[in-house]
């Protein structure tokens, strides 16, 4: 019999896992109106700057040229006030941000951060900028998974859950799609498919779109014609739009940090050079409308068979750039719709060609226009599972998945064998974090081994006798002895293991000495040394304690370093870390 059936339901309901499911709906709901608000919030920016909240290509041409130039600049100054004096987690696309603080800070994000992100994306968004809006509502959904979290004393161990939750909250209820937002939470942000963590986050996801689908109703994102594979043999087209597709995330990224490192570079301070890059926008802008913004209007067109090839060509080009210099520049924006729109002009130039040389066997540009979409995201964020499936949430078209599939995974595969980092990982590695080893790596790169080492260590002269050294061992309690010759130099270690081997042969005592049972040329660190460096020597190497030498043209011993030393200073850095962390988030 089962030792808690007769647990009374209410303590039932009070274990952690159901705790969770029901802070899971509440993020859910959160998320699903902070997608709400952001939308009111973007479209109302939108006619603040330009008295209109229509898709751009709408009315383009009655937007006079002074303007197209002026209100991206003035959106520009605006958000680099927000970011350099308010929250400067809200610069940028948001979802490294989001990574940074599950792998670094236990899944804690200030509780400012969701309140200026919707604002300077908003700003950003509404006056030109060439981002989308499922970056922002990642981190704003991710800043209220944190905030419940931290209110409900939810413990470090589940705190990315509850993060998870958000994020995945907030790409559901941005696109309409519930299964791509719990898919992109596991996938990118937890990195965990387990079941504990698979059902707050579907939980969540469900409740944010059940409110997003209440006040913006249940439609596809696009409204396309039925397409379908008109020849077996076009499926051999799909790996090839993959390796295309691949390239041009290759180019969005490089693009993006290229550009982010030109401004870093500027000797001005930080909160003008957003306005800089409003004003370049402007002027592309004012050629190229069809990059304004999200981009929607211009999709739609070309997945409708309705842009020229030779006009795709050039907008993927200028799309690239646009997205570039707005984020580069210090803009808030995703590159979610970025990606689809670059995937969207690659696919439909592709499709082109492809229906150009195989009329019969080919289908019309718009479906590769829409594969490519998926390519182009997978190729920047290396989560192919998500791209594949908000593809299909938002067209509602199933005939599409099998080339999705190829598409996806080859521009995947090839990019991720190219480029180890994603768009979002790069970012981080840009500030000296690996989010592949996560917090352990980045705090013990933080600390020198001179801050940790012992100076309590044992020397022998490489000519002391075998009796001798039995007798240092029993004196000293010293598990390792350092071999040194006559001018003070580490030539070797002796291990208790290294002189056990030889305790049992008779008549050693005065033939060997501290030489012939020395390891020769041991592994060794320096004081300068970082933590994680000596840690990966231990363990490539297998042992438990480092010599320790100094810097000097002539290096001498100067310590050691065990394993357990680097065990009590990694503890002592999170205990820091966190009350750190616990002063700054109630800011």
């Amino acid at each position: 019999m089962p030792a808690d059936r007769g647990e009374p339901l209410f303590l039932k309901l009070r274990r952690p896992n159901v705790r969770f499911l029901f802070l899971a709906v509440l993020i859910g709901g959160l998320a699903g109106y902070g997608a709400v608000l952001f939308k009111l919030i973007l479209k109302y920016m939108q006619w603040v700057f330009y008295r209109n909240t229509g898709d751009w290509l709408t009315f383009a041409e009655s937007v006079p040229l002074w303007m197209k130039i002026a209100m991206p600049t003035v959106g520009g100054l605006v958000v680099g006030l927000v970011v350099s004096f308010f929250a400067s987690e809200a610069k940028g696309h948001g979802v490294p941000e989001v990574m940074q603080a599950i792998a670094l800070r236990g899944g804690r994000i200030r509780k400012r951060v969701a309140a200026a992100k919707i604002f300077a994306s908003a700003v950003t968004i509404g006056s030109g900028g060439s981002v989308g809006r499922e970056g922002p509502m990642v981190q704003i959904g991710a800043s209220i998974g944190s905030s419940v979290g931290q209110f409900f004393h939810v413990p470090s161990a589940h705190m990315k859950t509850m993060v998870g939750c958000g994020a995945a909250a907030g790409i559901a209820a941005t696109f309409n799609a519930p299964i791509a937002g719990v898919l992109f939470a596991l996938e990118i942000i937890i990195g965990d498919f387990g079941v504990m963590q698979f059902s707050p986050v579907v939980l969540s996801s469900v409740m944010a779109t059940a409110i997003s689908r209440y006040y913006f109703g249940d439609f596809p994102h696009f409204d396309i014609p039925s397409y379908s594979i008109v020849s077996l043999w076009e499926y051999l087209c799909y790996p090839v739009l993959g390796v295309v597709t691949g390239f041009v995330a290759l180019a969005f990224t490089n693009s993006l940090y290229w550009l982010e490192d030109r401004s870093d570079a500027l000797p001005i301070p930080e909160w003008p050079k957003p306005a800089i890059g409003g004003a370049a926008l402007g002027a592309i802008f004012a050629i190229f409308p069809q990059v304004f913004g999200v981009g929607y209007g211009a999709m739609n067109q070309a997945l409708i068979n309705q842009v020229p090839f030779q006009l795709m060509l050039v907008l993927v080009l200028v799309k690239i750039a646009a997205s570039s210099v707005t984020l580069g520049s210090g803009g808030s924006g995703g590159i979610f719709a970025p990606s689809l729109f670059m995937g969207c002009m690659t696919g439909g130039a592709f499709g082109y060609v492809v229906h150009w040389l195989f009329p019969l066997h080919t289908a019309l540009p718009g479906a590769y226009a829409l594969v490519a979409m998926g390519g182009v995201v997978a190729g920047t964020t290396y989560a192919p599972i998500t791209a594949i499936l908000i593809i299909f949430e938002m067209t509602s078209d199933y005939s599409i998945i099998l080339p999705l599939m190829l598409t996806c995974i080859t521009a995947t595969v090839m990019n991720s064998t190219i480029q180890r980092a994603s768009i979002y990982t790069t970012k981080l590695l840009r500030r000296g974090i690996d989010i592949e080893a996560g917090r352990e790596r980045h705090l013990l790169s933080h600390m020198l081994v001179k801050e940790v080492m012992t100076r309590d260590f044992v020397t022998i002269p490489q000519s002391m006798s075998l009796s001798s050294l039995i007798w240092t061992f029993k004196t000293q309690n010293a598990p390792y002895l350092h071999v040194m010759d006559e001018e003070g130099r580490l030539t070797g270690i002796i291990s208790f293991r290294d002189l056990r081997a030889v305790l049992n042969e008779d008549g050693l005592e005065d033939l060997l000495i501290a030489q012939d049972l020395a390891t020769p040329n041991p592994v060794t660190v320096t004081t300068d040394d970082t933590l994680q460096d000596a840690l990966d020597k231990i363990t490539h190497r297998g042992v438990s304690q480092l010599p320790v030498l100094s810097t000097e043209k002539q290096p001498k011993l100067v310590g050691t370093l065990t394993e357990l030393a680097i065990d009590a200073a990694y503890n002592s850095a999170t205990v820091r870390a966190e009350l750190d962390e616990d002063g700054n988030l109630g800011r």
